[in-house]
């Protein structure tokens, strides 16, 4: 009755060698989803539970930085609106895909050098820990969307059709900021 019980009881092996971790990378990744889960987690909870104005700050920088540029664009150096857009509505549009890329890329590479030293101890796949802050930096951006939707109806500023390819083209911006991140997924 041992015999069977501890056989039931053994958990697999993990072989670390050469030449193996591209070979069972995508396994890894897989195998390592409630890491990821977790990491995600902790920098959501960093960033809008342990500050002062917590999830107010995701709407008060954007929109800040909004009324900045319309000042200092608009109203000062007198750059012109092409289009009906109104240009608080078109410099917000414009700044979210670049706040996306910025945050993305910021955050991805401030995350391996502040978890410099879970990467040393534990072995899971390196790619996991930067993939984790893209997930705070598109949190940040469905929120400065949501408020472009506010803007939209504030404005009653119908979009267009074109409009549509936002939905598509969202995820463009975290490409390039993933490209120094996957240089690690080749160098362990």
């Amino acid at each position: 009755m041992t015999d069977s019980s501890s056989t039931q009881t053994q958990k697999p092996v993990l072989i670390i060698e050469p030449g193996r971790t591209e070979k069972n990378y995508w396994t890894d990744l897989w195998r390592y989803r409630e890491l990821f889960l977790i990491l995600a987690w902790r920098d959501i909870s960093v960033r809008y539970k342990q500050t002062i104005i917590g999830i107010l700050w995701a709407i008060i920088r954007p929109f800040l930085t909004m009324v900045v540029f319309t000042i200092i664009f608009g109203r000062i150096a007198k750059l012109p609106s092409d289009g009906s857009a109104p240009y608080a509505l078109m410099v917000f549009a414009a700044m979210l895909p670049w706040s996306l890329f910025s945050n993305a890329l910021s955050e991805s590479s401030n995350s391996l050098i502040s978890n410099a030293n879970l990467i040393g101890k534990v072995y899971f796949p390196r790619l996991i820990i930067p993939a984790a802050t893209l997930v705070t930096a598109f949190i940040d951006f469905l929120i400065s969307f949501i408020i472009l939707i506010g803007m939209t109806v504030y404005y009653q500023f119908a979009p267009g059709w074109q409009m549509l390819l936002c939905r598509f083209s969202s995820s463009w911006p975290c490409w390039p900021a993933w490209d120094p991140v996957s240089g690690l997924r080749r160098s362990t």
